[in-house]
C-alpha cells in the first residue's frame, strides 16, 4: 500500500520535484485531506520514509489534525526522533501550539518524557517559558511527571521555576503536589 501511494503521492508533485519515472495514473492520487491524515499517522507512528513525499505532495506540514494537533506535536509525543527531525527539516514550525489548550511539542514531550527529542526541541529557539492556555510551561509539566532531566535542560535553557500558571502554581508547588520533594526543593532554589 504505501509503495503503491509513494508512487501515486510523487505523481501529483511538481515535475520540478519528481523524476519522470515515477509517474502513476492520476486516479490513483489521494484527496488532499487523505494526504494530510496520512501526514499526521506518518509523524505519529515515525513513518519518516512518508513524510517527505507527503509534503511534497501538498501535506501541509503545520496543519492540525481533527484534535488540534500538529504533526511535529503528534511525533513528539508519541517518542518518535526521526520523524520529529524529519519535520523540523522540512520546515514545522517548532513554537506552533496546539489549537486546543495551547500546548506546544516541548509540552507533550515533557507530558511523555523522551529527553531527546526534548533536548532536540531546546535547540529550535522557540520561546522556554511559552505558556499554554492555563499559563502552564513545558517546566511545569516536566515537574508534574518528575521528568528531572528535562527540568534539568529547560532550566538550563533559561525557563523560569518562578512562572505561576492561572491557579497560581509554580513549577515547584506542581512537583511538591506530587510528592516530589527533592525536585520541588531543587526548583524552589532556581
Amino acid at each position: 500500500m504505501f509503495v503503491v501511494l509513494t508512487a501515486a503521492l510523487l505523481a501529483a508533485a511538481t515535475p520540478q520535484q519528481v523524476p519522470a519515472a515515477s509517474a502513476a495514473p492520476a486516479a490513483a492520487v489521494p484527496s488532499a485531506e487523505r494526504r494530510q491524515e496520512l501526514l499526521f499517522d506518518a509523524a505519529r507512528l515515525g513513518r519518516v520514509d512518508m513524510i517527505d513525499t507527503l509534503v511534497r505532495a501538498g501535506a501541509d506540514v503545520d496543519g492540525y489534525d481533527r484534535r488540534g494537533f500538529t504533526p511535529l506535536i503528534l511525533a513528539a509525543y508519541n517518542g518518535q526522533k526521526e520523524a520529529v527531525e524529519a519535520l523540523l527539516e522540512r520546515g514545522a514550525d517548532p513554537c506552533k501550539p496546539d489549537a486546543g489548550q495551547g500546548n506546544t511539542a516541548q509540552m507533550g514531550v515533557a507530558f511523555k518524557g523522551d529527553d531527546a527529542i526534548a533536548a532536540r526541541l531546546l535547540k529550535t529557539g522557540c520561546d522556554v517559558n511559552a505558556r499554554n492556555k492555563a499559563g502552564q510551561t513545558a517546566l511545569m509539566m516536566a515537574a508534574l511527571f518528575s521528568r528531572t532531566a528535562q527540568v534539568d535542560l529547560l532550566v538550563a535553557a533559561g525557563a523560569d521555576a518562578n512562572i505561576a500558571d492561572a491557579t497560581g502554581r509554580t513549577a515547584a508547588s506542581v512537583a511538591a503536589a506530587q510528592g516530589n520533594t527533592a525536585l520541588a526543593a531543587a526548583l524552589s532554589a532556581k
